[in-house]
């Protein structure tokens, strides 16, 4: 199940950053975690949504929180796909499932024209995600990882609205 990320799923997100295995992967997340700073971010949710500049969606499975999905950066009618989840609820195709609903909402709903995302090029799981919802590569930069404190090769993607959508 999606719904809008609240102040009281930063607890929840602390959690599962708490796993290298998953922040590794995560570009802009600290390593280990900050409790405030996530604390911060989560209660700023609310005001980025009804300000159109985010929406961040908590994904639940079973009444727990296995990860987020957002679309972020809006501008000119483009954003930015984003996802993490718990390393439990890997290769079991939620990514797959709730970044699909994400990319549909932000064309459909939020009328988007463009999105953009990427991933660290050792993160293979994520390639195949953006593939299947037909995001296509655009380039690989070298950047900075917070959570590695080194910088990463990263592979950008792109997805244009369908026509129709």
């Amino acid at each position: 199940m999606l719904r809008p990320t609240v102040p009281a799923d930063a607890g929840r997100a602390v959690e599962i950053q708490s796993d290298w295995e998953v922040t590794r992967m995560l570009r802009m997340a600290p390593f280990p975690p900050d409790r405030d700073a996530i604390a911060r971010w989560f209660a700023d949710h609310g005001r980025e949504w009804d300000a159109g500049e985010a929406y961040r969606f908590a994904i639940d499975l079973q009444g727990r929180m296995i990860g987020v999905v957002d679309i972020d950066e809006i501008s000119g009618g483009e954003g930015e796909l984003g996802y993490w989840f718990e390393k439990s609820s890997w290769g079991r195709g939620y990514a797959s499932e709730a970044a699909r609903a994400v990319v549909n909402f932000a064309f459909a709903k939020v009328g988007l024209a463009k999105l953009h995302s990427g991933h660290a090029a050792d993160n293979a799981a994520s390639a195949n995600v953006l593939v299947k919802l037909g995001f296509r590569a655009c380039g690989a930069v070298r950047t900075a990882s917070l959570s590695r404190g080194e910088e990463i090769l990263h592979q950008g993607y792109i997805l244009v609205r369908p026509a129709g959508a």
